[in-house]
């Protein structure tokens, strides 16, 4: 699979998302080489704190395929998914992840030691995860936003 051209359908997400004044954050839904959902984060203009991209996506997939099992599928995400958005991913079988940027990477610092590995551990959830597909560029849209909270010697 081409984890690229994927990713960029996320990102463009994640622009659109951060020209309408919410987190820059996209998600694609991938079976068999077709895109079967697409989210961006919607928290702000919908003011609903848990619209962020993968549960958009994850509603988006699981209408158009008209079923709640995604088994088979692979996320495409620009940020490492929140605990909210890993147990929804977790919940509708994904387990096959690809990923711009993570928590640690960026620094952030109200994410504390969170991890979807350790996310994982915890609930017992096996996943492949491939990370850093795009990061540079993904990186450079959150740094333009510039709303992380980061450590000072973030990058």
């Amino acid at each position: 699979m081409n984890h690229e051209y994927f990713m960029d359908m996320a990102l463009k997400a994640s622009e659109d998302a951060y020209r309408l004044g919410n987190w820059p954050v996209g998600a694609v839904i991938v079976r068999d080489g077709a895109v079967v959902g697409a989210g961006q984060n919607e928290m702000n203009t919908r003011k609903d704190i848990t619209w962020h991209a993968e549960n958009a996506a994850i509603r988006d997939a699981q209408s158009r395929l008209g079923t709640t099992d995604l088994s088979g599928t692979v996320l495409y995400a620009t940020m490492e998914p929140c605990p909210m958005c890993a147990w929804s991913i977790r919940i509708a079988g994904i387990r096959s992840m690809v990923l711009a940027l993570r928590h640690a990477t960026l620094r952030r610092t109200d994410m504390g030691t969170y991890s979807l590995e350790s996310f994982g551990r915890m609930v017992g959830w096996e996943f492949e995860l491939v990370s850093g597909v795009r990061e540079a560029e993904y990186l450079a849209l959150r740094k333009k936003w510039g709303r992380d909270q980061v450590r000072a010697d973030a990058t």
